[in-house]
């Protein structure tokens, strides 16, 4: 996957008139720290890390920014350019953004090269993340990499180019780290914060009650994507998968959870073309209210796989690229799974309906063995679930305080 950033010289000049830049160079005890997320799942891990930062560094002032979306400017986060338009699937898709890639890249290697903050944190985007933390740690820079890239699925020789960008790669899953011990790079495991957010979850009678669906009403929850490309390329498929669900029992309720008011725009038109408005629920920023309120989720792979399976719902995975990208892309696989439940199960426990097997008769047959089966599916992902737990606030604060030590700061020199 790769990610790139629009830049709009107006928005960037906009965004600069609302922050200071001499607050990057004041002496004294403010923390300078520069961080990059490409989509919505690294802005929420964005926010968290944050948090976890001003809970290490109580009497320090933080001065963030970099690139980041609402959840991270919540926590005070200064976005130079607007990360909504970071993000696409494929390998081939981004070629003909190339261009605005570079740009991006270069105004944040110039800014931060020119006016140094304490570290660079790249948070997931491997493919835009490493080429700058490389460049940025050839001039000295601290550097670390939230996320690993999926070395454990495809272009396990990654690794090196990890280890050439970044000091300290913080890992999200326990199985990343031993990848990395043929190279010199702190590779940790810190833990996924949706652990410890979905244990307070509230339950499927409260969130049903809040969206006003009965409480014996047999659900299917849709999610094409957060991006448009993942919503253009799915959406289509799960609508009439959901349709044929409603055709063999009408009472059957779909909801199908848009990520932001362009998604919402988005499946809002795919509805109407599809003749679909009546039998869809379309729902506006509520992706895990409508899983926990689903009966069996129909979703694309992705962050959203991990959320359903800590929910403990069953669910199909549906995934579908470019023709092209797909060639590449499985050439390229090193593991038959494509889905974060099945990779840590290290075993087929979820359906996968990959590029040319999904079609919307196979997703209903999927979904419809699920709704008196799910059970199953829920019970042989429990380990999986055990093997996640870690306090990854203090994780990460503690791992990312390292990179500030008078260690870390040779080992930049060098």
């Amino acid at each position: 996957m790769i990610l790139f950033a629009l830049p709009s010289a107006v928005l960037f000049a906009n965004t600069l008139n609302d922050f200071d830049p001499d607050s990057l160079s004041r002496p004294g005890d403010i923390l300078r720290i520069a961080m990059v997320a490409g989509e919505s799942s690294g802005d929420l891990l964005g926010s968290r890390v944050i948090r976890s930062l001003h809970a290490q560094f109580p009497d320090r002032e933080l001065v963030i920014e970099g690139i980041g979306g609402e959840a991270m400017q919540a926590e005070g986060f200064h976005s130079l350019f607007p990360m909504e338009r970071l993000a696409v699937m494929g390998l081939i898709e981004p070629l003909g953004r190339l261009p605005e890639l570079l740009r991006i890249r270069r105004e944040l290697y110039t800014r931060w090269s020119e006016s140094p903050p304490a570290f660079f944190l790249g948070i997931d985007a491997p493919d835009f993340n490493l080429g700058l933390a490389r460049r940025l740690r050839k001039g000295g820079l601290r550097t670390a990499q939230l996320v690993s890239p999926t070395v454990w699925a495809w272009r396990q020789g990654r690794v090196h180019t990890v280890a050439d960008s970044v000091h300290s790669l913080l890992c999200l899953f326990p199985f990343e780290p031993p990848l990395y011990d043929q190279v010199a790079l702190s590779a940790t495991f810190v833990g996924h914060p949706l652990v410890a957010e979905l244990r307070d979850a509230p339950d499927k009678a409260s969130v049903r009650r809040d969206l006003g669906i009965d409480a014996d009403a047999v659900v299917v929850a849709l999610l094409p994507g957060s991006r448009a490309s993942e919503v253009a390329q799915l959406g289509p498929c799960l609508i009439e998968a959901g349709r044929l669900l409603r055709s063999r029992d009408p009472r059957r309720q779909l909801l199908m959870p848009a990520a932001n008011d362009e998604r919402m725009e988005q499946c809002s038109e795919l509805l109407r073309i599809a003749g679909a408005e009546s039998e869809v629920r379309l729902l506006k920023r509520c992706s895990r209210e409508a899983m926990i309120a689903a009966d069996v989720v129909v979703l694309a792979s992705g962050t959203a796989t991990l959320e359903a399976m800590l929910l403990k719902r069953p669910m199909v995975i549906a995934y579908r690229v470019a023709k092209t990208s797909w060639a590449l892309m499985s050439r390229l696989a090193v593991t038959p799974y494509v889905g974060l439940p099945n990779i840590l199960a290290g075993d087929a426990v979820v359906p996968e309906l990959l590029q040319d097997a999904l079609t919307p008769a196979a997703l209903a047959l999927e979904a419809e063995i699920l709704l008196s089966q799910g059970s199953e599916q829920v019970a042989a992902l429990q380990p999986s679930l055990r093997a996640l737990e870690r306090d990854f606030d203090a994780a990460v604060g503690q791992a990312l305080a390292t990179l500030l030590s008078p260690e870390s700061a040779s080992d930049a020199a060098e």
